[in-house]
């Protein structure tokens, strides 16, 4: 079948995370960060990611808001940048005005002329996705935004995949699913979506039984993929 409907992951793929570090090391009040805001970052996802595996495999699901202040928190901490109320708040401000990667808008506008559909799927809340998206300006550009509240798990289990599908009605097959996540992009090829994995760090391949069908440098290409 040839693609009709492409989902992408949202943090990560869509917007950049380590916006909000690097954006605050720039204001002159956070000296402190000038050497360590790309550690902070880095702490920060690796963090919020965690903490949504060990919640999905606990059955103690929370809201990505709260994880997301979590992963923060230990992230502070790591770097000995805890006990900063005021830095604490930037940060957290600024995850809600995160941007869209460069290449995002032509991307998406490409797709829509084309006439396929293109939403969100993230473990982000609704209301986190929303801010970004209109602070973005891509709102315009996505058919939907899916988020895992409506499901009450997280990524990578397969009801959140199932979201797709339901909102579409379209098959597995029908689907390119791009994501910033290598287990993502795997899971969701083991789930039975064709799949591209934005791999702009260079990192190993995730081991896992599956593999992304597609590993891209930035999301240029993603219409030609979809067969535009």
């Amino acid at each position: 079948m040839p693609i009709t409907t492409c989902i992408f992951d949202a943090y990560g793929t869509l917007f950049d995370v380590a916006a909000a570090a690097r954006q605050a090391a720039q204001d002159p009040k956070f000296p402190q960060l000038a050497d360590r805001w790309m550690a902070l970052a880095n702490h920060w996802r690796l963090k919020q990611l965690q903490y949504t595996w060990l919640r999905a495999v606990a059955d103690a699901h929370d809201n990505f808001w709260e994880v997301t202040q979590n992963g923060l928190d230990w992230a502070l901490e790591a770097t000995g940048l805890d006990g900063d109320a005021i830095l604490r708040q930037r940060l957290l401000d600024l995850y809600w005005e995160l941007q869209a990667y460069p290449e995002v808008p032509a991307m998406l506008t490409t797709l829509k002329q084309a006439g396929l559909n293109t939403a969100i799927l993230s473990n982000g809340s609704p209301d986190m996705l929303n801010g970004a998206v209109q602070s973005a300006q891509i709102g315009a550009l996505l058919d939907d935004v899916l988020s895992v509240e409506s499901v009450g798990i997280f990524k990578p289990h397969a009801n959140v995949y199932d979201l797709v599908g339901q909102r579409f009605s379209c098959g597995k097959d029908e689907v390119l699913f791009v994501s910033s996540n290598g287990w993502d992009a795997g899971c969701a090829t083991g789930y039975g979506f064709t799949t591209a994995w934005v791999n702009r760090a260079g990192e190993p391949m995730d081991r896992l039984p599956w593999t992304p069908a597609h590993v891209l440098s930035d999301l240029t290409t993603i219409p030609q993929l979809a067969g535009v």
